[in-house]
């Protein structure tokens, strides 16, 4: 692992972040938010909202998949998903949904620009709550061909993670 050059824990807290954030809102599985933490630490992403019945660490199914990202990764909890986001907004960030929904902007087709964002994921069955919806800037959709209608929260979160990362590495 040394020779990946891979930052310790704390060489990750103290590195710098991109402007991005991840909100969780309602998400159920605590396999999930653990996927979810241990993406936003391969993304070097500022934080994560940790909202609405959203599991907090420490509990051993987050860490069984957050595989340490737990720790490395600064989050915090709220109540209400609508708080954090409009706690981001005032902080300059374009919230972003993750939902199948009206006028959602196709993922290949996102320009993210270079300001501070925020990809909210929803619920696993019930997705993100209208409420939230209401308080995103637009809705982002990855595009599917098959029988089934939606992909696990914590690989949309990857995807749209990466799509991110890409447009940041290839545009400076």
């Amino acid at each position: 692992m040394p020779d990946l050059g891979r930052l310790s824990t704390e060489e990750f807290q103290q590195a710098e972040k991109w402007p991005l954030v991840l909100v969780l809102d309602n998400v159920r599985s605590m396999s999930n938010v653990g996927s979810l933490m241990r993406s936003a630490d391969a993304f070097l992403c500022e934080g994560i909202y940790l909202c609405g019945i959203t599991a907090t660490p420490p509990h051993r199914d987050i860490t069984k998949t957050a595989i340490g990202a737990e720790k490395s990764v600064h989050w915090q909890y709220r109540s209400q998903t609508a708080e954090a986001i409009q706690e981001l907004k005032s902080r300059g960030f374009t919230i972003w949904a993750l939902e199948q929904a009206h006028n959602s902007v196709p993922l290949h087709e996102v320009r993210f620009g270079q300001g501070p964002t925020a990809f909210v994921l929803g619920h696993e069955i019930d997705g993100v709550s209208q409420e939230v919806m209401e308080c995103c800037d637009a809705a982002l959709e990855i595009p599917q061909f098959g029988t089934k209608h939606s992909l696990n929260v914590s690989v949309s979160g990857g995807m749209a993670l990466w799509e991110f990362a890409r447009q940041r590495l290839s545009h400076g």
